[in-house]
């Protein structure tokens, strides 16, 4: 943890999130099961990409960065959460969406009451995205600004660190409960959340296998991404040890990305009257009905984590409103 605790981060996160069994759930599942909350992560409404913000926006401060550009769909997390967390650390924020203006609702209608500038690519290709992050930072550039340019996700080696740190703290939490879970569960969209478990997997010797249920790529596309991210975090932590494989679980995307599923909805729904739990519609919901799936068939032994990431504001939209 030396080189790790050397890197420059900023504090977002209340931690440790709480770890704590789903009795209820477990007992519907014939499987104990455990939630690391980090929809209670404490800034705004909580969510997993306030780890990886905090090393992000600590590398944008160290290069005098008086913005940052970064994008997704209309109802992103991630976008919502780095505006805030650019806010509170003095930085302004800069936003690019693919598709046309949104609805005034979930995480948009949170954009525009903090005043975020929020611009559309006019393209429904997730990938518009990409090029439209880089004419914004173009443009400030030009203007004499100092842009900090960040992918969609914040899906970078360092963004990763965020899910090696709170691999250790995770360790730390199951030691103090006497568990020793089989596996760890998320959704996995862009792929850095994973990368940095794999990694902080690794780092702390854990037991468990980490397993992604992807919500928007193909899952070798997936296992690709986290591959090259975790070694590059793991390579930024001081890792040394050897990396597992990584494991994608695909068949769970539904009608398609950033919208709803028939199985998702009924997990979600499942977790909530169990356990006062809610899941979010696209990430949380389809990764819980992954996990549910392979419980009730008899391929899942031992002890679970299941990542609540967050993802609250998408909860008030109406469905397909636009993808986090």
């Amino acid at each position: 943890m030396t080189v790790l605790a050397s890197r420059p981060r900023v504090s977002l996160v209340l931690e440790p999130t709480p770890l704590h069994p789903a009795p209820r759930l477990s007992a519907e599942l014939g499987v104990p099961i455990l939630f690391k909350r980090d929809d209670l992560a404490g800034t705004g409404l909580g969510g997993n990409k306030l780890r990886a913000l905090e090393y992000l926006i600590a590398d944008a401060l160290d290069r005098r960065c008086d913005c940052l550009v970064t994008g997704a769909g209309p109802q992103s997390n991630w976008t919502m959460l780095t505006a805030l967390a650019c806010l509170r650390w003095g930085i302004e924020p800069h936003v690019v969406c693919y598709g046309s203006a949104a609805a005034d609702e979930g995480n948009m209608r949170l954009h525009r009451w903090l005043g975020t500038d929020v611009r559309f690519t006019g393209e429904a290709d997730r990938s518009s995205v990409d090029a439209g992050i880089e004419r914004v930072a173009a443009e400030l550039g030009a203007a004499g600004r100092q842009p900090y340019v960040v992918p969609r996700g914040g899906a970078t080696p360092l963004g990763a660190l965020g899910y090696v740190r709170a691999s250790a703290e995770l360790a730390s939490q199951l030691e103090a409960l006497g568990e020793r879970p089989a596996g760890l569960w998320l959704g996995t969209g862009s792929c850095g959340t994973q990368a940095g478990l794999v990694a902080g997997a690794a780092l702390t010797g854990a037991c468990y296998s980490v397993t992604g249920v992807t919500v928007s790529r193909p899952e070798s596309e997936c296992r690709e991404r986290i591959a090259a991210l975790a070694a590059g975090a793991a390579a930024l932590a001081g890792v040394t040890a050897s990396l597992a494989s990584p494991e994608v679980v695909g068949g769970w995307i539904g009608p398609g990305y950033g919208k709803p599923s028939p199985g998702g909805q009924a997990a979600a729904h499942l977790v909530a009257v169990t356990e006062g739990v809610f899941l979010d519609p696209v990430f949380g919901a389809k990764a819980m009905a992954a996990l549910i799936a392979r419980c009730r068939a008899g391929q899942v032994q031992g002890t679970q984590v299941f990542l609540v990431s967050g993802g609250a504001p998408t909860l008030f939209t109406a469905p397909g409103s636009g993808a986090p």
